[in-house]
């Protein structure tokens, strides 16, 4: 900037005209706030003496902008000067008539906010804190100055309240004396200021005011006014301190309590306060308050319907039913009564919003509020006044919610036994629902949208609960969407609502209605604003699929007059250009479900909108949409002609096979499967060549989600194709070498994996390729030598393959299901190749690789077939169990164990013998046994009863002899063999495993008790009935005083709550605080080795606490309505966030989740949370680290700040000043910024595509 503007503006300011005055500091402000602006020191006293001097302008504009300018020039002036300021400012303050005194409180705010630097905040906490202090104390001071000096000294305790340590005792005084001021604004500014202080106060001094106001609170002869003063006081104090305030509760809780109840008849402030004060006491005092939170929601219910002014016989009415326009026009001349005295409603609102503030912070009382709390909300809908009607819809949307977080590990809501949450929400629903639409009636347009967000958490918490109801709820629907009256927030909010039900319901129940529905959201879909539009075809998609619903599905409802009256209203929209993408994407999609349901009945019109999807297609900002919407065309069963667009339709999807859009890429993958599906006939053999160019190099281990849907449509190809065509040559030739490469990775599993099974089986199916080459190529992936190979080429080659051998179980599946389709005469061939191979001798390095890899084809088609009609077989590989490489011994055991899946009858006897005349091959033997149980548990129950009794008496002496064994790899085969026996027999075997829990043998606990993790699967099974009654037997091993015993037990817990969740809640009570023991760090669990030349600690409680949180956060998931958080997170969790990294990750975890669905009990103790947090967050390796230590620490780094994140999204957070700073200061700022920004767009990017599939 130049000098001269600076002086221009000086002279302006100068003036004595108001304008050039304004224009001036105008000038000064924009000059200021340049990035470029320097002050040097001759200039600087002359500007801040401007700018004061500018505050006492009489124009208040030219003030106004005098306080800006203090802004910019606090932080760039000299730390003397802003100390100069800031006293000239206290002076006016204090001694300035009535226009001045206020313009100089809110620069001295102003200053007290912008400071920045150390020295400046050093010199101005110097003086400014005693000043006002002083004048607060004097009896000379006016009311008004002492009120602006109060305002000020809060905003300084708030910002700087922990540096000044020093001056809290001194200020305390002055300030507890302003609480028996006679004058009312005082008490309440000295109550603010308090409450910036105790933030910041020793445990002693806070101990200290907390008494000081108690006593006050005690007196006998205190005044009505006072009362109400030093109630908000202590609900101040609380929401300041948090879980600090808790041991004063004992004396405070019951003061607040009857002086609520003992209030006047006239006094409703005292109550409201009080209700205030019980709320802040359950949110920010969680733990302390346990024991009252029930006489809390006691209270809090009783002044809900507290309403001394007004008799309400509605209830009467609303029994009979709907009422006609008179009674309808007398209810709303009752509604429009009011009275000015009246603040009834105060109390009733308190009471709301401390019932929810009980529903979200207390998920363990759900039970209880669904006995108590759920008919009082239900019955107080019918609240005169509408902003306590809202708090009271809110309050029991709470409750809907917190039923949902509590009821995720049911099934579904058919599941739930009676009794519980929401079985008795099911119960409730009718009284609901007809509540709820005697309040659609109204006029108020607030009361009706918040009827259709209780409606819609409803049919979220609890799909088709309105199958007998839909039909009370429709008049209102219509209502909100064709009364002139209604505002768009009603429109969406009723538009969602009638979206989800739909969704959520048979379409038999929405088909009576349909006529009634059908003109309205048409006309909503005609909507100007783009939400309502939106929504409004999301709306008619649904409508599509309730009027003719899958043909097992279907009814006799005529659909047909509602084509056309669809079509128009969908093609309006899609044909439309200058609208929002919201609104086109939903037009696109909306047509393609029209089409592909009602096509039939669209026939003139697909040449017109076919084509217009076509062009969709080419846009690049609708064209993912458009992808989808064809696919749902071509999966419709009335197979729509496509003949118009089909060739330039797979162009296009083709193409976009080779774009970086990831999602574009799988929609077009799914979509190109659903036409070759239905239209193969109809493809050229240059389409299908072209589309298999673009296939080959997705088929890789980059994506394997890719692969697997890029596999699948080569099958789709193939299988299509006559056998020995062009097509399928094509495939042999350019997929093949890509799917014979994607074998031999070490990533490939699941479905990719059984995709490329079936690739390989479909090829031989089709005669696209002969079965030996395709076999000896197969083979050859999992041989990286060929026979010709020198005997050190075969070594270095063998060496050079040790990483690629995770991938010869994949080779072996493929192999063995390319042998089952080929038939038997080519399965019985390579079997006995396979055995040559087992048997044949030469190199040692190529012998390892052909054995190994011929067992365990061996094994995978012995699996599948059976074996029998080759005797020596199972000697053969008994015999490899003497090669002295481990890894050719695992195969032999699993070939083994998987050779008699195929024929139990004969090969499970073989096997026993061996156990008990091989004592030296026990442990393979063992592994063997293990996986015939796993294939038998696994197979259907009708082959499961195969199992003889001798058997079965044999497999379990034997198993129970080796639980005690000293080796854990044979302790855990024996756990997963006796739990997978157990899903076979559980009559014998569930009381045979509980007979010795009280085994002597620690080894022998572990590993029963490790034998349940293996019973619980996700599935229904008959072993159900038996864990039912004697689950609480294993887990209650959790008090066992070995440390493998309690591990096992948290690991069968956790389990348990992830499958299996009902089998446990009745027992969270008693197993919780055995769980949380196992979260603690235990010094006698650490110990010290020496090795030498150093020492080395080893903590043997690392894993159980690793385990026990894992388990914590599962029960979050599946059993929170049983769990009280509070008494989790403190100590437990906040220890465990300072532990070992391996236990910091699921601590990260565990907050993340709590903040989401119990952000009030987080919320009470952030401050603590803060710590730990930021330790981690701004943790460094050591610059000698190597690359696994840096690795680990980032992803300590990037968890900790996903925690962050998530508290960041609390509701009110921002209410700590010690979180606040550490987001500015530390997660904010820096390198940790940049990655903080980065996870928080990767969370909104998860959050938006849940929101989208909602």
């Amino acid at each position: 900037m130049s000098g001269s503007s600076v002086t221009l503006a000086l002279e302006r300011i100068a003036s004595k005209d108001k304008d050039f005055r304004y224009m001036g500091t105008s000038d000064l402000l924009n000059e200021l706030n340049r990035d470029t602006f320097r002050i040097d020191p001759d200039s600087e006293k002359r500007l801040c003496h401007v700018v004061l001097q500018q505050l006492d302008d009489a124009s208040g504009d030219i003030s106004g902008l005098a306080v800006k300018c203090l802004v910019p020039l606090v932080k760039k002036a000299s730390e003397a000067r802003v100390a100069e300021m800031s006293a000239a400012l206290v002076g006016k303050l204090l001694t300035g008539k009535d226009p001045q005194r206020d313009i100089a409180s809110i620069a001295l705010k102003t200053v007290v906010a912008e400071v920045a630097s150390p020295a400046a905040i050093h010199h101005l906490l110097s003086s400014l804190p005693a000043k006002l202090t002083a004048a607060i104390d004097s009896p000379d001071t006016s009311v008004d100055v002492k009120g602006e000096c109060l305002d000020v000294l809060g905003d300084v305790l708030q910002r700087f309240g922990v540096v000044m340590a020093g001056d809290h005792e001194r200020l305390l005084v002055p300030l507890l004396h302003q609480l028996s001021s006679p004058r009312a604004s005082l008490r309440k500014r000295a109550t603010q200021c308090l409450a910036s202080l105790a933030a910041s106060l020793s445990d002693d001094l806070l101990a200290r005011a907390t008494n000081s106001v108690v006593a006050l609170l005690q007196r006998k002869d205190l005044k009505p006014e006072m009362t109400r003063s030093y109630i908000q006081m202590v609900g101040a104090l609380c929401r300041a301190v948090g879980y600090r305030f808790g041991p004063h509760l004992g004396v405070v809780l019951p003061l607040v309590v009857g002086f609520c109840e003992n209030a006047s008849e006239n006094d409703d402030e005292i109550r409201e306060y009080s209700l205030q004060a019980l709320e802040s006491f359950v949110v920010r005092c969680p733990k302390d308050v346990s024991a009252h939170c029930e006489a809390i929601l006691d209270l809090a219910l009783k002044y809900l319907s507290y309403d001394p002014n007004f008799t309400d016989d509605a209830m009467e009415g609303d029994e009979e039913g709907e009422g006609g326009e008179e009674e309808e026009e007398e209810e709303d001349d009752d509604e429009e009564y009011s009275d000015d005295e009246d603040v009834s409603w105060k109390v009733r609102r308190a009471a709301a919003r401390c019932i929810a503030s009980i529903t979200t912070s207390r998920p363990e009382l759900l039970a209880t509020l669904y006995a108590k709390a759920s008919p009082k909300l239900i019955e107080r809908f019918r609240e005169r006044e509408e902003n306590v009607k809202v708090d009271v819809f809110n309050a029991f949307i709470d409750l809907l919610r917190q039923t949902g977080h509590a009821t995720k590990g049911h099934a579904t809501p058919a599941d739930v036994p009676p009794g519980s949450p929401l079985f008795v929400l099911r119960e409730e629903t009718p009284r609901i629902v007809k509540s709820l639409n005697r309040q659609l009636k109204e006029k108020s347009l607030k009361t009706r949208v918040g009827v259709f967000c209780v409606l819609k958490e409803l049919v979220h918490v609890l799909p088709n609960c309105l199958t007998d109801l839909i039909a009370l709820l429709i008049p209102g629907i219509q209502k909100a969407l064709t009364d002139k009256a209604s505002n768009s927030n009603l429109k969406i909010e009723a538009l969602l609502f009638t979206r989800l039900a739909m969704a959520s319901h048979p379409p038999q129940v929405f088909q009576p209605h349909i006529k009634a529905l059908a003109a309205p959201v048409v006309a909503a879909a005609g909507e100007r604003y783009y939400k309502v539009t939106a929504e409004a075809l999301r709306v008619l998609g649904e409508m599509v699929k309730a009027i003719r619903p899958p043909a097992g599905e279907g009814s006799g409802f005529d659909f047909a007059p509602y084509v056309p009256l669809f079509y128009e209203a969908i093609m309006k929209r899609l044909t439309a250009q200058d609208q929002d993408l919201e609104v086109k994407e939903c037009a696109i999609g909306c047509m393609g479900l029209l089409v592909s349901i009602l096509g039939d009945h669209l026939q003139s019109q697909l040449s017109t909108c076919l084509p217009l999807l076509l062009d969709r297609l080419r846009n690049e900002i609708t064209r993912l949409t458009a992808v989808k919407a064809f696919g749902t065309i071509a999966e419709s069963p009335l197979h729509i002609n496509l003949s118009s667009v089909l060739e330039p339709t797979l162009a296009e999807l083709t193409s976009f096979l080779r774009k970086a859009n990831r999602s574009l890429r799988q929609a077009s993958l799914c979509t190109l499967n659903a036409i070759l599906s239905a239209y193969g006939a109809d493809i050229t053999d240059s389409a299908r060549d072209a589309l298999l160019t673009e296939l080959a190099p997705l088929i890789s281990d980059s994506d394997l989600a890719l692969a697997a849907l890029a596999l699948q449509l080569c099958c789709s190809v193939t299988k299509q194709a006559p056998p020995a065509s062009a097509a399928a040559a094509a495939v042999a030739a350019k997929v093949l070498p890509q799917a014979l490469a994607l074998v031999r990775s070490p990533l490939l599993q699941g479905q990719a994996l059984q995709t490329l099974q079936e690739f390989f089986a479909v090829q031989v199916q089709a005669s696209a390729t002969s079965f030996d080459s395709l076999l000896s190529a197969l083979l050859s992936a999992g041989r990286p030598f060929s026979s010709s190979m020198s005997p050190a080429a075969a070594a270095a080659a063998a060496s050079s393959s040790a990483a690629a051998r995770p991938a010869f179980s994949s080779v072996a599946q493929c192999a063995a299901v390319l042998c089952v389709a080929a038939g038997s005469d080519q399965c019985g061939a390579t079997v006995r190749a396979l055995m040559g191979n087992v048997e044949s001798a030469g190199h040692p390095a190529a012998d390892t690789h052909k054995q190994l890899l011929s067992l365990l084809c061996l094994g995978e088609i012995g699996r599948r077939v059976d074996l029998s009609a080759h005797p020596t077989l199972p000697a053969l590989v008994m015999s490899a169990f003497s090669s002295p490489l481990e890894e050719v011994k695992t195969a032999a055991s699993f070939a083994l164990g998987s050779i008699a899946v195929g024929n139990h009858s004969q090969y499970l006897p073989f096997v026993l013998q061996q156990i008990d005349s091989q004592p030296k091959l026990q442990y393979l033997l063992l592994h063997s046994l293990k996986e015939i149980i796993s294939g038998r548990a696994s197979s259907a129950g009708s082959q499961a009863v195969e199992l003889e009794e001798g058997n079965v008496a044999k497999v379990l002496a034997l198993l129970f002899t080796h639980s005690e064994s000293d080796e854990e790899g044979v302790r855990n085969v024996v756990a997963e063999c006796l739990g997978r026996l157990a899903l076979i027999d559980p009559a014998r075997l569930v009381p045979a495993l509980k007979e010795r829990v009280g085994s002597p043998s620690a080894f022998t606990r572990a590993t029963v008790v490790a034998a349940l993790k293996f019973t619980l699967t996700d599935a229904p099974q008959p072993i159900d009935a038996y864990l039912k009654q004697d689950l609480a037997s294993f887990l209650f091993l959790l008090r066992d005083d070995d440390r493998h015993v309690r591990r096992a037990a948290v690991l069968a817990l956790t389990t348990a709550a992830h499958n299996k969740p009902g089998l446990v809640e009745d027992l969270l009570p008693d197993l919780l605080p055995l769980l949380y023991d196992q979260m603690r760090v235990k010094p006698e669990m650490i110990r010290t080795v020496d090795l030498g030349p150093f020492k080395h600690t080893v903590d043997d409680g690392l894993e159980l606490r690793k385990a026990a949180f894992d388990c914590m956060d599962t029960l979050l998931s599946t059993c929170l309505h049983r769990i009280q958080p509070a008494a989790f997170i403190t100590p437990f969790l906040i220890s465990g966030l300072s532990d070992n990294y391996d236990v910091k990750m699921p601590c990260h975890l565990v907050l993340a989740k709590l903040a989401e669905k119990c952000g009030p009990s987080v919320l009470a103790v952030i401050d603590a949370l803060v710590e730990p947090l930021e330790k981690t967050v701004t943790a460094r390796v050591k610059t000698d680290a190597v690359k696994q230590e840096v690795d680990r620490n980032e992803d300590m780094v990037r968890s900790a700040l996903r925690a962050v994140d998530a508290l960041s999204r609390i509701s009110n957070v921002e209410s700590s000043n010690r979180f606040k700073t550490f987001m500015n200061n530390v997660v904010k700022a820096g390198p940790v910024g940049q990655l903080y920004s980065q996870i928080r767009s990767e969370q909104d990017a998860v959050a938006g595509s849940s929101r989208a599939e909602l």
